[in-house]
């Protein structure tokens, strides 16, 4: 598996970076080995998680109740675990590293 991507039974966890406060929300790319998560929420309230949340669940093709997170919720660098299909996903985040996909 990828950089940033850790295979569980059933799900798969990945690294994120999140980008608050960008012009435009998008899913792609890589950061020292983090999926980049772009959202427009600024990092107040968790405003700016929950829109990741959201955008990488669109991104993945996933329900957002299959999208949690795992550990750092005030930092940009977080953990989050995707429920679902092992390979699909892992490979749906591989695809994603090549570059962004708005959700």
């Amino acid at each position: 598996m990828a950089a940033g991507v850790r295979g569980h039974t059933g799900r798969v966890r990945l690294t994120i970076r999140v980008h608050p406060r960008s012009r435009r929300a998008a899913v792609g790319g890589e950061h020292d080995g983090a999926l980049v998560v772009r959202v427009r929420a600024a990092p107040e309230g968790g405003r700016a998680n929950e829109e990741a949340l959201r955008a990488v669940a669109a991104a993945l093709g996933v329900p957002r109740t299959a999208v949690s997170l795992r550990s750092g919720g005030t930092g940009r660098t977080k953990v989050v675990d995707v429920v679902g299909e092992e390979g699909a996903l892992a490979r749906a985040a591989a695809g994603l590293r090549a570059g962004p996909a708005t959700p």
